[in-house]
C-alpha cells in the first residue's frame, strides 16, 4: 500500500497561521513549476501547510506517507487483475502528474532509494515521468507540482538526501511556531481559551528543551492541541497532559516521571 490520501479540488482550505513567507515562497515555486522542499521537525506543521496551500490555489492533493516498503511503483503504478484481465493502474504520483494536481510526499527520506531516481526527471526543465512498464514518457499537466518534507534532526547516515537530489528543490526551513503563534494556533483550533492554552504551550517549549537529552523527538503542535482538545472536553489537566504530551514521547518509566514533575512544577 502507498498510504496516499486524496485531498479534493476546492476543498475548504484548513486553519494555517503562517510563520514568515512561507506561503509567498509556495505560490512562487507552484507558478514556476519549481519542486519544493519543507525541512523541519515531525509535527511543526509541514502537512498542514501543504494542505492549506493547496486548497488556497484550488488544486487536488495527493500526499503520500513515505516509509521504508514504499517502493516506485507504489508511486507510479502497476498491473492488477481486475475482472480476469491485467490493467495498468496509476499511482499517486501519476495521477498527479497527468492531473495537474500537487503530489506531497511526507518524509520523502523514508521511501526506498529507488523513488529519488523516479523524480529526478520531474524535478527539472523536462518534467517528465517515465514508465518503463506502459512504455509511456507523461509530460506533467499544466498546475502539477512536486512537494516533499523530511525531518533534518531525525534522520542518520543511511536515510538522508542525497546533495544531488536536495539540489534539485527549493527549500523552506520549517520549526515550531513562537510561544505567542502557537497560543493562536492551539486556541483556534481547540477553542480552548487563551489562558489555559498558555501553560499547555509553556509546557510544551520546556519538553522541547530536552529534545536530543532524554527525549528523541520534542512534543509536536499536534500533541498540544490533542492535550486541549481533552482539557475542553472536561478532562482533568494532569491526565490530558499525561495522555496527550508525556506517553506518546518515550515508554521509559524514569523519564516519564522526570517529564511528569515538569508538569508538576508549571501547573503546581
Amino acid at each position: 500500500m502507498d498510504g496516499s490520501m486524496t485531498i479534493e479540488e476546492g476543498a475548504q482550505a484548513p486553519f494555517y497561521l503562517p510563520h514568515g513567507d512561507e506561503r509567498v515562497l509556495f505560490e512562487a515555486a507552484f507558478a514556476n513549476g519549481l519542486p519544493l522542499l519543507l525541512k523541519g521537525p515531525t509535527g511543526c506543521g509541514k502537512t498542514r501547510f501543504v494542505a492549506h496551500m493547496a486548497a488556497k490555489l484550488g488544486r487536488r492533493l495527493y500526499t503520500v506517507a513515505c516509509h521504508d516498503d514504499l517502493s516506485a511503483a507504489d508511486l507510479i503504478g502497476r498491473y492488477l487483475l481486475k475482472g480476469g484481465e491485467t490493467v495498468w493502474v496509476d499511482g499517486p504520483l501519476t495521477r498527479a502528474v497527468r492531473e495537474g494536481a500537487i503530489c506531497y510526499l511526507d518524509e520523502v527520506v523514508e521511501a526506498r532509494k529507488d523513488v529519488t531516481v523516479v523524480l529526478h526527471p520531474l524535478t527539472d526543465d523536462r518534467r517528465i515521468l517515465p514508465i518503463d512498464r506502459t512504455g509511456e514518457e507523461i509530460h506533467a499537466a499544466p498546475g502539477f507540482m512536486l512537494v516533499a518534507s523530511y525531518n533534518p534532526g531525525y534522520q542518520n547516515i543511511l536515510k538522508t538526501l542525497k546533495p544531488s537530489t536536495r539540489q534539485r528543490f527549493l527549500a523552506i526551513d520549517f520549526d515550531f511556531p513562537t510561544p505567542a503563534r502557537e497560543i493562536e494556533i492551539v486556541a483556534a483550533e481547540t477553542g480552548l481559551d487563551a489562558a489555559r492554552v498558555k501553560s499547555l504551550v509553556r509546557l510544551a517549549g520546556k519538553l522541547r528543551e530536552l529534545r536530543g537529552q532524554d527525549l528523541e523527538e520534542g512534543v509536536s503542535t499536534r500533541l498540544v492541541v490533542y492535550a486541549a482538545t481533552l482539557i475542553g472536553q472536561g478532562m482533568p489537566v494532569e491526565r490530558a497532559v499525561r495522555a496527550a504530551m508525556i506517553e506518546p514521547l518515550t515508554d521509559d518509566e524514569d523519564v516519564k516521571r522526570g517529564l511528569l514533575d515538569l508538569v508538576t512544577a508549571i501547573y503546581g
